[in-house]
């Protein structure tokens, strides 16, 4: 028999078997941790460094091709019997081996990164629990946190009347979409019952997120209903060139319904002028959305909330505390001034599962009802309940933790941002200091970019590779002149690890010089 499940008529012993297997699983995850832990010092270096027996091991990442992992991993799903304990620890085991180590420093390539032990001890508690988030009886608790955690985060943001909150979706693509749809329903009620009568425009900026397009053919709009709106010279949406395009729509017969604004664009990390935007939003009737996926924690900091001025003015904001806040994935909020709107935009009969409130001699719902059935508020129905996550975080932490951490963030990317321009060999792309955490910039030896983009975007492809081996991760991007580096500093990135990488792009830009 595998672990010590029971037969009927014998004593259940699941509390033992879960012990047993957490115990025997912390044995392998507490080393790999602990191995970015102890790698961590070393980054200054911007090589891997050897270990006392003088082995040098890559912690971020065993590099495998696809075909080769295939091979390595060799995965089989028992037909028959399963292989028990042995079998789940030794595939455990092979996971570890080769996944990227986003624990380690040097993993500086997309909007996330490592979580925390209390992003660990979340996780933990919602698989135990295992409940789904969509009616109040099965999720008394977690549907009052969720409320509680998505109001006070939408007071933040100046969302502060007795309707204002939010709610968790399945991540910033899945909140973005959910925001469109709240947007039709509301602006047009006919739609929600009747679907898409009317030729639709949505406008994003040249910078904005690719989920809003995705949304928009998922709606049924087409992709071609999204309209880019050009930006300034800092990456920002120009509200000028917005209203222009607006009236453009209006001159063709089509309707202009949601304009998506964002803070903290992919690339460059742009705040975009939101009470400008509102401006026009407000003049011809459209539906401000704020795209805060990834800039928007900088709401917690004193020092950086000014970006987000005019939060305030948006119908919906979606914030991700899963990428700078190093909240485990996915952990994606939809906030509103007004949840009675999300309501009536999504809500559907379904009395198989959502029953309302208690039938009785009173008056019937109205929208000043607390909506208890969370799911009633979304697209989906199975919800886990992600808004623990920052929950136990800023029971943790506190607000004045959150602070810390993103101004120390903050800081590092300043530090980098610095350190490139300074450097006689790179040519930086953004600003000083930067936006948001990312901070982009060609390699160009001599300060020299190649007459041929094609030659510096084979350069800086090289190169990303290049530093894997040397332990650390960075993206890059397409730009006017040839791909450029781009480097994603988080909540845990040392200054050290900054120096390090800069050191790393020194040897690796040596080493394909010549080669491409």
């Amino acid at each position: 028999m595998n672990g010590f499940h029971s037969y009927d008529g014998q004593p259940l012993n699941r509390a033992d078997e879960v012990d047993h297997l957490i115990d025997a699983v912390k044995s392998l995850i507490i080393p790999f941790i602990r191995a970015a832990d102890e790698a961590a010092p070393f980054k200054a270096a911007g090589q891997p460094v050897p270990n006392k027996e003088g082995v040098v091991r890559n912690v971020l990442v065993r590099t495998q091709k696809p075909e080769e992992l295939v091979q390595r991993l060799a995965l089989s799903l028992p037909k028959g019997e399963g292989r028990g304990e042995e079998g789940l620890l030794e595939t455990i085991r092979n996971v570890l081996d080769f996944s990227v180590n986003t624990w380690d420093q040097g993993f500086l390539d997309k909007l996330y990164a490592s979580t925390n032990a209390v992003g660990v001890i979340s996780e933990l508690l919602l698989a135990v629990l295992n409940t789904n988030l969509h009616v109040y009886q099965v999720s008394p608790a977690l549907s009052v946190i969720e409320k509680h955690t998505a109001k006070t985060l939408a007071g933040l943001f100046g969302f502060t009347g007795p309707r204002a909150g939010g709610v968790t979706c399945q991540g910033g693509s899945a909140s973005n979409l959910t925001s469109i749809v709240i947007a039709r329903n509301s602006l047009y009620p006919e739609t929600k019952l009747g679907g898409n009568t009317r030729p639709f425009v949505l406008f994003t900026s040249e910078h904005g997120h690719y989920s809003v397009e995705k949304a928009a053919v998922t709606c049924g709009f087409g992709s071609a209903a999204v309209w880019t709106v050009p930006v300034d010279a800092r990456g920002r949406m120009d509200p000028v060139s917005l209203r222009d395009l607006v009236l453009r729509a209006k001159a063709e017969g089509k309707t202009p319904l949601y304009v998506n604004a964002t803070a903290g664009t992919t690339v460059l990390g742009s705040y975009d002028p939101f009470e400008a935007i509102a401006d026009v939003c407000r003049e011809f009737g459209l539906w401000l959305h704020i795209d805060a996926s990834w800039g928007g924690p900088a709401i917690f900091s004193a020092h950086h909330r000014a970006k987000l001025a005019g939060s305030h003015l948006a119908n919906s904001l979606t914030v991700n505390p899963h990428k700078m806040m190093n909240v485990p994935v996915t952990c994606s909020f939809l906030l509103g001034p007004d949840m009675a709107v999300f309501h009536r935009a999504n809500t559907l009969p379904a009395g198989y599962l959502f029953h309302g409130p208690v039938p009785g001699p009173g008056p019937a719902e109205t929208d000043t009802d607390e909506v208890w059935d969370l799911a009633d508020l979304t697209l989906q129905c199975g919800r886990r309940g992600d808004s623990l996550k920052l929950a136990l975080s800023w029971i943790y932490h506190g607000a004045g933790g959150f602070e810390r951490q993103i101004d120390g963030a903050f800081g590092v990317a300043a530090h980098l941002a610095e350190t490139i321009a300074a450097h006689k060999d790179f040519v930086l792309l953004s600003e000083r200091p930067p936006p948001c955490l990312q901070v982009c910039f060609y390699y160009a030896p001599g300060g020299v970019l190649p007459a041929d983009a094609d030659v510096t975007t084979r350069r800086t492809r090289a190169m990303a590779a290049r530093l894997i081996e040397r332990g650390f991760m960075v993206d890059y991007a397409p730009g006017e002149r040839g791909s450029f580096f781009r480097v994603v500093v988080n909540c845990q990135t040392l200054r050290g690890t900054a120096d390090g990488l800069v050191r790393a792009l020194e040897a690796v830009g040596e080493e394909t010089a010549g080669r491409v």
